[in-house]
């Protein structure tokens, strides 16, 4: 019989041939790489037999399925590691995630640092043994008794949901077994680039009212290459975290009167208003109209609009004379009543109204996190309200918009992703045919390449999701734009068409930044702290040599402060060496040091931050180069 390779080309293989022969007739290297298959675009393991005339594709491990299926299989790996370790823990649930995996336990006790270097040497082990990895088939009820008889009560929980005409893939190596879908990789011995991570706790589905389960995450990939370069990434990753560098640099705070609401401190609060000027100028060039509008509405609105059938569980309420108030998740509810409040012509669209105002969302205390996942925050957040004719015109604005603000960061690399209609949603067929085809438009003329997430737009309209990649290679998912037929619809918007009849607005949803809080951690993270200067919270420090000198810097840094820019004279006892390893550890970008000969020229000695000593330079010429590098948002010094 005859398969089809990639390159379109026909091998043909015997009858019944499995996807590790086709492997082998192509070459030993690739028989031995192989890891996985494909059968017709559908992932399998590579004992499947191929039928003729198949499209057949042999995955390796350096490919995305393979990295997937390697993760995969090192979670059973790793399972099995702790019940060999630990007889009596069950197993629950073991995905692959982000770079890695992850498998919850039910433990006697809490894993220790120490147990997971244990797992890993037991891990190792089973690789050595070279275990071959089978696939059988079971029936519901087998599968039940099996798994009870080897005490696994959660499998047996997960099984008897699962229809019971349905047959289950159960896989095993050695004498472990667990149910799985897979595919996984021929033998234990494919495996070995892997490290555990770190464990936490995890509810039995993410109930709060289930049992804690022990959570280890762990990473693994295609060779100790891509292993080691990851755990690099991961250690830059903690060295940037916003946590703790927000702490070190004392730009925000978290108070247990106010959990998952962060508080900003003075230099936190200098960036954070920097970024609403940066978005506030880009709305003054684009004709945008900001609004004041309340936290707390009356319930009927949020009724009206959805979002109390959608969205009360993420909502905070209080009573107000006797009836139901929500404090506002969002602003698009209340920027409908601006649009209303008044008659509407065809000549005042598209109106463009832009909100800075606070929201609050309950988010459950296992899923906040830092800056990145919050209660209390703002949004670059703003609606449109267009005539149909004006939506692509629109949307290009838009699109044209994101794309300059997240250079000026240093994002150049954008992605798109166009995230379509949700099984709940508000609507019907027609108006998300039309939603969704506009939106598409809009991205072809723009010649920009996107991927489709089915089901995953909001409840009320389809909607574009730009991500960035930060200094390190990490996705960010940042602005959206969601196009929405139904608000409109619910508070029965009009305006007057150029015909004098009565016309139905479209509503165009759109935040660039997203939460000013999760950009304000991103870019720390981004920049390592070391923000650049217009963002800087203290532009310029002033070092002096002694204290004898401290008059002359401290009459520095008030020249500077009249000459706009942000300073500090450091008045510490310290020796200079000491005063410049402080600021550097502040991440300041100008430190100005100054002595016996500065005093006398009446200049400073410049050191900028990953440069160096530059020499001495008068007030003027710094003040000069600082407001050029500040008016275009220069990324270096």
């Amino acid at each position: 019989m005859n398969v089809q390779l990639p390159d379109g080309s026909l091998r043909e293989v015997p009858d019944g041939a499995s996807l590790a022969d086709v492997a082998a007739s192509i070459g030993k290297r690739l028989a031995k790489d192989a890891v996985a298959g494909k059968i017709d675009g559908r992932i399998v393991d590579l004992s499947e037999k191929v039928p003729d005339g198949a499209k057949v594709e042999i995955v390796v491990p350096a490919s995305e399925a393979g990295r997937d299926v390697i993760r995969h299989s090192t979670a059973h790996l790793m399972a099995m590691a702790v019940q060999e370790l630990f007889p009596g823990t069950q197993v629950t649930i073991g995905p692959v995630i982000e770079n890695g995996f992850f498998y919850d336990f039910a433990a006697a006790k809490p894993f220790t640092d120490e147990d997971l270097r244990s797992i890993e040497q037991r891990m190792e082990e089973i690789v050595k043994r070279d275990l071959p990895v089978r696939r059988e088939e079971w029936s519901r009820n087998d599968a039940i008794r099996e798994f009870e008889r080897m005490g696994e009560a959660f499998k047996v929980e997960i099984i008897r949901d699962i229809p019971e005409d349905q047959v289950l893939s159960v896989y095993g190596q050695g004498d472990w077994k667990d149910l799985c879908r897979g595919p996984h990789v021929p033998s234990t011995g494919k495996l070995g680039a892997f490290k555990l991570l770190s464990v936490a706790g995890a509810y039995w589905r993410g109930n709060e009212n289930n049992p804690m389960l022990q959570r280890i995450y762990g990473t693994a990939w295609a060779d100790k290459k891509e292993l080691d370069e990851h755990i690099k990434r991961i250690e830059e990753a903690k060295a940037r975290d916003h946590r703790k560098l927000g702490k070190e640099l004392g730009l925000m705070m978290f108070s247990h009167f106010a959990p998952a609401m962060p508080v900003f401190l003075p230099k936190g609060t200098l960036i954070y208003n920097a970024l609403i000027d940066f978005v506030r100028e880009f709305y003054r060039r684009d004709g945008y109209q900001e609004v004041v509008t309340p936290l707390i509405w009356d319930v009927e609105l949020f009724k009206i609009s959805g979002h109390y059938e959608n969205y009360k569980e993420a909502m905070f309420f209080s009573e107000v004379d006797e009836r139901e108030y929500g404090v506002k998740p969002m602003n698009c509810p209340g920027h409908t009543q601006i649009f209303a409040h008044e008659r509407r012509s065809y000549r005042d669209l598209p109106l463009r109204i832009a909100d800075f105002a606070r929201l609050h969302r309950y988010e459950r205390s296992g899923v906040t996190h830092g800056l990145a996942r919050v209660r209390s925050f703002a949004q670059d957040d703003a609606h449109l309200f267009v005539m149909p004719e004006q939506i692509e015109e629109e949307m290009s604005r838009e699109i044209r918009l994101i794309n300059e603000m997240y250079a000026v960061f240093g994002f150049e690399n954008v992605r798109v992703a166009l995230s379509t209609r949700p099984e709940k949603r508000l609507g019907d067929d027609a108006m998300w045919d039309a939603a969704e085809g506009a939106l598409e438009r809009a991205l072809r003329s723009h010649s920009i390449d996107f991927h489709v997430n089915p089901g995953e737009g909001a409840f009320y309209g389809p909607k574009l999701e730009f991500q960035v990649t930060d200094a390190i290679g990490r996705p960010w998912q940042l602005g959206t734009i969601q196009l929405d037929y139904a608000l409109p619809e619910r508070f029965d918007l009009t305006y007057v068409g150029a015909d004098n009849a009565e016309h139905r607005p479209v509503m165009i949803h759109r935040a660039i930044l997203g939460s000013i809080e999760r950009f304000f951690g991103i870019i720390v993270e981004h920049f390592a702290g070391a923000f650049p200067l217009w963002l800087a919270p203290v532009q310029a420090k002033v070092l002096p040599v002694s204290e004898k000198f401290l008059d002359y810097a401290r009459g520095v840094a008030a020249n500077l402060k009249q000459k706009g820019l942000r300073v500090e004279a450091d008045e510490s006892n310290e020796k200079l060496g000491a005063k410049i390893r402080q600021a550097q550890l502040e991440k300041v970008p100008y430190m100005l040091i100054v002595g016996e000969k500065e005093v006398e020229a009446g200049n400073v000695s410049l050191r900028k931050r990953g440069v160096g000593d530059v020499g001495a330079v008068s007030l003027d010429e710094l003040a000069a180069e600082a407001r050029e590098l500040v008016g275009r948002r220069s990324l270096t010094l």
